[in-house]
């Protein structure tokens, strides 16, 4: 399984950064009108959606599946980008969740759980996310 945790019990075994440009990301967006059902699954879609700007929003989620691209070690085009998944609980906290061959490569390195953190600025958003190991 391949989902949120408040403490989890298991071993940090990757890590992920990832900062996007807002300005570029709202423009490619812009040029590219295909490419937001390309990137992010209708859920994350709606949320984004749901702000006056929703740059800001799809480029932190943006963040986060490069970020976990990298927790797991792997490059662009091992998994299509809405197999990751960034939802929020009731409180507003966010969390992955993987799905299709995100989900295999989370599994076959043991991966059972993701801390995930997400931020932007008016210029920049980020993510950081921590692969957990059981």
């Amino acid at each position: 399984m391949s989902g949120a945790v408040s403490s989890p019990g298991g071993v940090p075994v990757g890590l992920g950064l990832d900062l996007v440009d807002i300005e570029r990301f709202a423009t490619a967006l812009a040029r590219h009108p295909r490419m937001r059902e390309r990137l992010f699954t209708p859920a994350e879609r709606e949320y984004a959606g749901s702000f006056a700007d929703p740059a800001p929003s799809l480029a932190a989620r943006f963040a986060a599946k490069e970020a976990v691209m990298k927790a797991l070690g792997v490059g662009l085009g091992a998994f299509a980008f809405p197999e990751v998944e960034v939802e929020r609980h009731a409180s507003g906290q966010p969390y992955l969740k993987l799905h299709g061959r995100a989900s295999e490569l989370a599994s076959g390195r043991g991966i059972g759980a993701w801390l995930l953190s997400l931020t932007h600025s008016e210029t920049t958003a980020g993510a950081v996310v921590v692969a957990i190991s059981w």
